[in-house]
């Protein structure tokens, strides 16, 4: 009787990954095993522009790339964007390497709401030298990938921490030279440094100065604009941004709705006395007739049939906690 999914003991022939549970098409190590095999396709031949759709293929717009080591003169810490990741990989294929991929054992993964995390302590990046010499170097260091969380699964952020590099030369080359002291010497000498060329330790270091002159060269894309103007284009709004002062949130201005007040004595003793002019004062005193008592200032009415300065016929004097006068119209 052959055994089926449902079956307990059944066995996989895709190994124990192919049963879990997943939101994804593959699973994020796979997508390692398809840049290994992206970066094997690569021909003597390939131009920018395919180190460009490289890129896009396996990393975010706005992904990042991180490379930690420790050199002679110190630690080192080398973070570069999007734009500059394409001319990282090429430069190790420019540096004498015939073949580039990546090993990554007992990963652990981590799900979010928009990301996946693949913390890998056990990462090696090993690569193939043709020049100066046939040689395999190992570096191996911890990997932490961040993918998006989407059917593209494409890296958001890639932080390698190197920890230790190994070169190693075939016996066969050594048996070969083993009478000539002096290719012995250039043998024991190391081609790399923590496992990077020259090349793509002189790019990390050109892109401490690029990175920040990614803005300039975006400006001078978008408006063509020759790279003095850019440049006097930019220090003037990072210039407004450091002066201008931070915005205030805007609050919408509270209508409090007054209430007239109720007749009293004063007020049917004010009305009897201005009999002559009723018919104007129910146009020009409603006013007069306001609360003024919470803002500190008492009014006193001073109406006439002549009209103001401004052409008003009514305005009132009115009387500050200070004990001054201050026309108002």
């Amino acid at each position: 009787m052959s055994s089926t999914p449902h079956d307990p003991f059944y066995s996989s022939p895709f190994g124990p990954f192919y049963r879990r549970h997943t939101p994804y098409m593959v699973q994020p190590e796979y997508r390692i095993y398809e840049m290994n095999k992206r970066l094997q396709s690569r021909t003597e031949d390939s131009d920018n522009l395919w180190w460009d759709a490289f890129a896009s293929e396996f990393f975010e717009d706005d992904a990042t790339l991180t490379l930690s080591f420790c050199l002679e003169d110190g630690p080192k810490r080398y973070t570069i964007g999007r734009t500059l990741i394409p001319r990282y990989f090429s430069t190790v294929f420019e540096g004498g390497v015939t073949d580039l991929y990546y090993i990554l054992k007992h990963s652990k993964e981590s799900y979010h709401n928009s990301s996946i995390t693949v913390d890998c302590d056990q990462c090696a990046m090993v690569t193939q030298h043709g020049k100066p010499m046939f040689t395999k170097v190992c570096t191996e260091g911890r990997l932490i990938l961040e993918f998006t969380f989407d059917d593209l699964m494409r890296i958001k952020t890639w932080h390698f921490t190197i920890r230790q590099y190994r070169e190693l030369v075939p016996r066969s080359i050594l048996a070969m030279h083993a009478q000539d002291p002096q290719v012995l010497d250039q043998l024991s000498k190391n081609i790399t440094r923590m496992g990077l060329t020259n090349f793509t330790l002189n790019y990390l270091r050109l892109c401490v100065i690029l990175e920040p002159m990614q803005e300039l060269m975006s400006r001078h894309k978008t408006y063509n604009l020759s790279p003095r103007d850019c440049l006097k284009t930019c220090l003037f709004q990072k210039w407004q941004r450091m002066v201008a002062p931070p915005a205030e949130p805007t609050r919408q201005p509270t209508t409090k709705r007054r209430k007239r007040k109720n007749s009293t004595s004063s007020t049917s003793n004010s009305s009897a006395g201005n009999t002559a002019n009723s018919a104007g004062s129910k146009k020009k005193t409603p006013a007069a007739n306001l609360s003024l008592s919470s803002q500190g200032l008492g009014a006193i009415p001073n109406c006439s049939l002549n009209p103001g300065r401004d052409g008003d016929l009514c305005h009132s004097t009115a009387v500050t906690p200070s004990g001054q006068f201050k026309e108002k119209h």
